[in-house]
């Protein structure tokens, strides 16, 4: 039987970080043994669903190319793939389990357990739920059933050790006098996850349960429902949480955007949001995939990066073709303990893997947010995008996101935003403005105006001077592009043109210098 595996994400917010490295570590096995991945939705929580966030999360798997071989959008033999959908399913498994003696009605009140837990407490005792109908036989269950709006409970087996190994974890075990008999399905026929999620994983023919480690405790109650149901259990591997950025907290959306830089900031409202939308909105939360998205990091760098958070193929690999992963992938190489995540290493890693791009792959990835910070129009001409190509090229490898255009290279399509410090600094020092105006005369009457022949005359202009080259260049560099860092002065120089450095140089020096 070939390996089957399964993510089942709710529709209750944007793609989760934490959640994709756990997809992809259950895509990476079944791609390495020829198996199937499953998408499930699991919908059945009404109260905490939001239909639009469905959406974001077929699209985030589709963005980051994990694809699955049955689910939404995809369909398969074991449909429907939304839980909300299965109902019917759930509710003829647990009569089945009533009419095998292994469940039994519950009439008991919120009252009536929250006072039992209440008395566990004050007598200083683990709260373990037994009902009272527990012991009363399959027909007098059904008849209850038949008559009353009760709840659906799990006769919990007394005595007994559960025991699992757990591929990451090994040996794990519980005992039963510790576990309450779980609720099944509620008075109103809905079925509670743990239930749901056997029943689900049974029709599907999952092989192989891998998901986070706050599920570990879900799975004895999970194990007695297998058992009860007559079927046999699949593989389980709990995968250790991602925390945030050296804290031993586990990564949460809620404190995540903390680490929205300035530097990110800016590109995000120059791209059309408000500081508003950027603290609110989920989907320009660091916690979520579509942040990383919309900042135009390359899909393969992300899958690389969560593939290696927790896992290693040896000790020493940091980039991993994904073919290369999917080959050497195995879940005894998964870390026992929590996760990192670092974003400085991530964006290092995006970086390498922009490096890797063709050309004109990254000429056609920025234009979008060129277009959205309206310093192009939405279909630019030839002219347009053979200068987009040069501006990229100037960038080098200081472009590891396609939003980093923005930065590096806005500037050329719109008039220099000048720092008066800047400008004060390395402009209007003492003596530098007549030496830029001076050497703003000899690029007048320089040609061919490209790079080598712009760096020679700077040479000879600075010998001839006695000054710095290095101070030549700042100065250069802020009256033209109103910016301090950015691609090569020279490469600047000459995708602006003569005509436009001279009309910058001569604003620049124009500009009253503070006091």
């Amino acid at each position: 039987m070939s390996i089957r595996t399964r993510f089942a994400p709710s529709p209750t917010g944007f793609l989760h970080i934490g959640g994709v490295r756990t997809a992809l570590f259950n895509w990476l096995l079944t791609r390495r043994h020829g198996g199937q991945f499953v998408l499930r939705i699991d919908d059945t929580d009404i109260e905490r669903n939001r239909p639009e966030a469905l959406q974001p999360i077929i699209e985030g798997f589709r963005w980051l190319g994990l694809n699955w071989d049955e689910g939404p959008e995809v369909g398969g033999p074991y449909g429907p793939y939304f839980q909300s959908q299965r109902l019917d399913l759930y509710k003829e498994a647990a009569y089945a389990l009533v009419a095998k003696g292994h469940a039994y009605p519950c009439l008991a009140t919120k009252e009536e357990l929250e006072a039992e837990r209440k008395a566990s407490e004050a007598a200083k005792k683990p709260y373990v739920h037994r009902g009272k109908l527990r012991d009363v036989s399959v027909e007098e269950a059904q008849e209850i059933l038949a008559r009353e709006s009760a709840a659906i409970r799990l006769r919990v087996p007394l005595g007994r050790t559960v025991r699992i190994r757990d591929h990451i974890r090994g040996e794990v075990e519980w005992q039963t006098d510790l576990i309450g008999d779980p609720v099944l399905l509620r008075p109103d026929g809905r079925a509670l996850y743990n239930f749901a999620t056997v029943v689900d994983d049974v029709a599907m023919r999952i092989t192989h349960v891998i998901r986070a480690a706050e599920h570990l405790s879900n799975t004895p109650v999970q194990v007695l429902i297998y058992e009860a149901l007559g079927e046999k259990l699949p593989e389980f591997a709990h995968v250790p949480v991602v925390n945030e950025p050296g804290s031993k907290k586990k990564l949460s959306k809620r404190d995540m955007k903390k680490f929205v830089t300035p530097e990110v900031r800016a590109k995000l409202r120059a791209i059309g949001w408000t500081d508003e939308e950027i603290d609110a909105k989920d989907d320009l939360n660091p916690a979520t995939v579509a942040y990383y998205r919309e900042l135009g990091y390359l899909p393969q760098a992300l899958v690389n990066y969560l593939g290696r958070l927790g896992w290693s193929m040896d000790d020493r690999s940091e980039i991993i073709p994904l073919e290369q992963m999917i080959a050497s992938f195995s879940l005894d190489r998964v870390n026992d303990a929590p996760a990192s995540f670092d974003p400085d290493k991530l964006y290092w890693l995006a970086g390498e893997y922009m490096r890797q791009l063709p050309l004109e792959e990254r000429t056609r990835g920025v234009i979008p947010y060129l277009v959205r910070a309206r310093l192009i129009r939405e279909s630019p001409d030839q002219a347009t995008v053979d200068r987009i190509r040069q501006i990229v090229e100037a960038c080098g490898d200081r472009l590891k996101l396609f939003s980093d255009i923005l930065p590096y290279g806005a500037f050329f399509f719109r008039d220099p935003e000048y720092d008066p410090a800047a400008l004060q600094k390395r402009v209007h020092k003492p003596g530098m403005p007549e030496l830029l105006s001076a050497f703003a005369e000899v690029l007048r009457h320089t040609e061919p105006f490209t790079v080598p022949v712009l760096e020679e005359k700077l040479r000879e202009f600075c010998e001839r001077k006695g000054v710095k080259s290095g101070d030549m260049i700042h100065a250069l560099r802020v009256s033209t592009t109103g910016v301090t860092v950015g691609p090569g002065i020279f490469d600047c120089l000459a995708i602006l043109g003569k005509e436009a450095v001279l009309e910058r140089i001569a604003k620049a020096l124009a500009m009253k210098p503070e006091n």
